[in-house]
């Protein structure tokens, strides 16, 4: 009932709470209805500024302006019924007037000049300063490009008066205009208070971040560039007073060639669409979306769906056709309003841009559209590695040729030989290729047989074991009929050690065990080698070949005529041995931790062979084989310094052969073995190296995504967050990308973590939302997805956004309700649910969490979590209810005290009792405080000082702020400022002693204080 002025203002104070938006809105536009019922006119007052704040704040530019005008009347005929904070919101709101003016291309450039003349009378004669006009004419004359200069330089030569813009709103109109006049670095120079978060207010940071993308971009700081948009975007999306920057996202996005995340934003966004409240600002959303779709039209996709305004099925080339017919004509109606080209030709230099990126930046997103793989023989820049692009391959137009060059590329080892057979195996199928028997390419089984052992090679990437050993098994079997034994020999080797799989079941229906059989299985596989290493012996001997050193571009086109050169088959004696050591490794490998010794020594004897005779022959890769081996089982056995020692002789041994290619995988291993010794520098180097000799030397089967996860992992144990989040962000792009869904999961979990600890926790719940608003987040591991969401709950709790991270902890409680084997995840997650709903100040469903917490904590005990909570519970109830909650907060407290005395003497439970102790006896010396029982209160906080003593080094913080409270009480509370100065100089010189200066300087700032009263 709104029959009454206070009814009328407890409904508005209530509707003053709500978020912004529609709701709010027509709630506003009823009680300022309500109000004109009343005779005097001050609920009227109140009820209309609260509606022209709702305007205001969901771009409704066209209504604020009449909502004003009805404000001014009655400041004029009825001025006592505004109060002081009402009276100075009629001069603020002028500013508002004009920017939703400047918004309607209907209002005439002579109105707003007018009324920027009423404003400057209204504001000498309230005797305001002229700054906040000086303001306004500037607004004006940037928007119609006249005078920019000019107004600008009158604007901020003027001092700031109390009706100025925020701080944060000036820094933002004072750096766009130095965008406008072509200088990036001195914007964002002058940005950095705002964006840096130094200054802030309602509107920013956000308004900044969407404003600064592009120049952040154009000067190379792709990684603030990110953070700025997925912090940026979380606080505008789906906010009708937010268009412009909704679009400038928009824009980002396409410009950064991360066209499938704009399709999401716009999917999110529909419903801007439908807000026309305010003209300018949606002709800048509109032109943010016609960018992205034309870039989406542009790369061939104009047939693909897209989100667009409700109500029908949109493509992008019928939404970019929509989209374009409403917003060329809106930015035609500005310029004819303004008489200039300056809204036009803005929109028109959007448009013309093109990517600011060779390489989509890496934004640490699970999007719905993944970025598409490098198109064959495009070379490619390794994100962050330093290192330069690969250089395209050749691939010759001549048939002949392109086989020779990939014979000639094979021979040598060089991985780019895939793009060329790859070639080749296209032009077979598509019929462009000349006779593929042609004699100039050799035997007629020849090209067949080479084409096999690729295939082999792919179906070996993928993990495909069958047709891996099928195709080596076809290849084997031409190279032999086209008198090739030494090939087909390596063959066969291959597949036998590459292409055997332990058996998956326990048991077989024989009743052997998965044991028994994968032991048969290495025995029916090391017998068959050795058959295939007597075979290469009996070729020796046949035809003794010698050791010499090829040239780094030695050709193997000579061995196709059908007459083997003996370097030929050196390396494939070679391969043969190395396959007889991998199968040997293998088995060891998949015995551990105890390994069959029949294993250990068939694989001793094979990788001693491979290294003497790689030695002997002088093919030092091939002893890089031999050490790889025995460094990873070291490594795995935590025998980290053979390890080490093996992979460095490998590396010395890949440098040796001239083949830096090889390189990439033991830089790897022995990268990781220094993770593992807690050396993250040189893995940092390593694993620069790895991946830029990959891109350069073109090798696309390297594990380029968890060699980046590696890296970050590496840069964030080095401290530097910047590297981590820019190499796991493309960690997790890269798996998407080979669609390994886990994998890029559990790398976006440890990019949230990373961003949170960084202190841009407003990223790390961007990243963790994106991972659980995935649909097919449901097919992964609940226990990954519970951590996620987890760490989103605290996440939001951290930006204060409370309902939601409420929310979340809510619906995990019930996820983990039903873990029988992990009681312990329920009572933390329902304790930290209720002290999230109590800070969102809903405290019923708070009691019912509080409850479910300690129901769970009597089945599964976590004393810390749960005095956590009762300590928390206590602040918030007398943030809640001042004195009047000092009793229900000690019985909380007192709760606590009972739960911790209840511990066991020598309790093994992950938490010291001391700090637990000492916290909750600091927590009721506040609480007493609070209520002015401050007798009892200084008992209170002496008793916390005793029980963090007991802690020792550790306690020494909680100690000396325990402290602080106590002489706070002492000196304030009870009046004795003497004895409140002689505790803080005892305690001051304690943290100094202990290297606490930090902690010492407060203390001796609080006695001073005392000192000079």
């Amino acid at each position: 009932m709104l029959d009454t002025p206070e009814a009328v203002f407890e409904a508005l104070r209530e509707n003053h709470e709500r978020p912004h938006g529609l709701p709010r809105t027509v709630t506003a536009e009823e009680l300022a209805e309500a109000a004109e019922a009343f005779e005097k006119p001050d609920v009227l007052v109140t009820a209309l500024l609260e509606l022209m704040t709702s305007y205001e704040f969901t771009g409704e530019h066209r209504k604020a302006p009449v909502v004003f005008a009805r404000l001014l009347k009655l400041w004029d005929t009825a001025p006592e019924s505004f109060s002081e904070w009402e009276a100075h919101q009629v001069y603020w709101r002028f500013k508002w007037v004009t920017t939703s003016l400047i918004q309607v291309p209907d209002v005439p450039l002579a109105t707003i000049g007018g009324w920027i003349d009423r404003m400057r009378e209204r504001y000498e004669a309230g005797g305001h300063g002229p700054q906040p006009v000086a303001a306004m004419r500037h607004h004006l004359a940037a928007h119609t490009g006249e005078g920019a200069a000019d107004t600008y330089d009158l604007w901020i030569t003027r001092p700031r008066t109390d009706l100025s813009d925020c701080e944060a709103c000036e820094t933002r109109n004072m750096a766009g205009h130095l965008v406008a006049s072509g200088d990036d670095a001195a914007a964002l120079d002058a940005w950095a208070p705002v964006l840096g978060g130094a200054q802030s207010c309602s509107e920013e940071p956000q308004s900044s971040q969407a404003r600064a993308l592009l120049p952040l971009l154009r000067t190379g700081r792709t990684d603030e560039a990110r953070s700025h948009h997925l912090a940026g975007y979380r606080r505008v999306r789906g906010n009708t007073g937010m268009q412009q920057e909704v679009g400038l996202h928009l824009e980002f996005c396409a410009l950064s060639r991360n066209e499938g995340r704009g399709l999401e934003i716009l999917a999110e966004n529909r419903a801007l669409f439908e807000a026309t409240g305010a003209p300018l600002a949606r002709l800048h959303f509109l032109t943010g979306v016609e960018v992205l779709l034309a870039r989406i039209a542009a790369q061939g996709h104009g047939d693909a769906t897209v989100a667009g305004p409700p109500g029908r099925t949109w493509t992008a080339d019928a939404l970019l056709k929509h989209v374009r017919a409403e917003a060329e004509p809106l930015a035609a109606a500005f310029d004819r309003r303004n008489g200039t080209t300056a809204v036009g030709d803005r929109r028109r230099a959007r448009l013309e841009r093109e990517p600011l990126l060779a390489e989509p930046l890496p934004l640490g997103l699970r999007t719905a559209v993944v970025r598409p793989a490098a198109a064959p023989g495009a070379p490619e820049t390794p994100a962050g590695a330093g290192a330069a692009p690969a250089v395209a391959v050749t691939v010759p137009e001549d048939f002949v040729e392109l086989v020779h060059e990939a014979r000639r590329l094979s021979g040598a080892g060089r991985p780019s030989a895939r793009r060329l057979w790859e070639r080749i195996a296209e032009r077979l199928a598509d019929g462009s290729a000349p006779d593929p028997h042609d004699h100039r390419l050799g035997p007629r089984e020849l090209l067949d047989a080479e084409l096999a052992d690729h295939r082999a090679d792919r179906h070996g990437v993928a993990e495909r074991k069958a047709e891996f050993s099928a195709e080596l098994g076809r290849a084997a079997e031409l190279f032999g009929r086209a008198g090739m034994p030494w090939h087909a020999l390596a063959s066969r080797a291959r597949a036998l050690a590459w292409g055997t799989d332990a058996p998956e079941t326990d048991e077989g229906a024989d009743g052997t065990t998965r044991a028994d059989t994968a032991a048969a299985t290495a025995d029916e596989t090391a017998a068959a080698l050795e058959a295939v290493l007597a075979e290469a012996e009996r070729l020796k001997e046949e035809a003794p070949f010698t050791g010499e050193r090829p040239g780094a571009g030695e050709t193997a086109s000579s061995a196709h005529s059908g007459n083997e050169v003996g370097r030929e088959r050196v390396l494939h004696y070679l391969m043969v041995l190395n396959a007889a050591a991998f199968a040997g490794y293998h088995e060891v490998l998949r015995g551990l931790p105890e390994p069959d010794g029949t294993a250990v020594a068939r694989y001793e004897g094979f990788r001693e062979r491979l290294l003497a005779e790689a030695r002997r022959l002088s093919v030092p890769h091939q002893a890089a084989n031999a050490r790889q081996y025995a460094a990873d089982l070291a490594g795995r056995r935590r025998d980290f310094e053979t390890a080490e020692t093996e992979l460095r002789a490998a590396l010395a041994d890949v440098e040796e052969s001239g083949r830096p290619w090889r390189g990439t995988r033991p830089r790897c291993l022995l990268a990781q073995i220094l993770l593992a010794r807690h050396e993250p520098a040189e893995a940092t180097e390593l694993l620069h190296q790895a991946i830029g000799d990959a891109v350069r030397h073109d090798d696309v089967d390297f594990p380029m995504a968890p060699t980046y996860a590696m890296l970050g992992h590496a840069c964030s144990h080095l401290g530097d967050f910047g590297g981590a989040v820019r190499h796991l962000s493309e960690a997790a792009a890269r798996h998407d990308q080979d669609g390994e869904r886990e994998e890029a999961t559990d790398v976006r979990l440890q990019l949230a973590d990373v961003l949170a600890r960084s202190g841009q926790q407003a990223d790390a719940v961007a990243v963790l939302e994106s991972v659980l608003a995935d649909e097919a987040a449901a097919g992964l591991d609940e226990r990954m997805l519970a951590q996620a969401r987890l760490t989103l709950a605290r996440g939001l709790r951290e930006l204060e956004e409370f309902l939601p991270a409420a929310e979340e902890f809510l619906r995990l409680a019930d996820t983990v309700a039903g873990w029988e084997d992990d009681r312990a995840v329920l009572t933390l997650v329902a304790a930290e649910a209720a002290i999230t709903l109590a800070l969102a100040d809903r405290w019923d469903a708070a009691a019912t969490a509080h409850d479910r917490a300690v129901a769970a904590h009597a089945e599964a005990p976590n004393p810390p979590m749960l005095a956590h909570m009762m300590r928390e519970f206590a602040r918030l109830t007398v943030a809640a209810r001042g004195e009047e909650g000092v009793d229900a907060a000690l019985e909380q407290l007192a709760a606590a005290d009972a739960l911790l005395a209840a511990v066991p003497e020598g309790d093994d439970l992950d938490f010291a009792l001391w700090y637990e102790q000492g916290s909750v006896h600091y927590r009721r010396a506040r609480v007493l405080a609070e209520g002015g029982r401050f007798s009892e209160a200084l008992e209170a906080v002496e008793a916390a000082i005793a029980a963090h003593e007991r802690g020792g080094e550790e306690g020494e913080v909680p100690r000396a702020e325990a402290v602080r409270i106590a002489a706070l009480i002492e000196g304030n509370g009870l009046e004795r400022r003497a004895a409140a100065v002689t505790r803080l100089a005892a305690a001051a010189a304690r943290c100094r002693t202990a290297g606490l200066t930090e902690a010492a300087d407060i203390l001796d700032g609080l006695r001073q204080d005392f000192q000079e009263r």
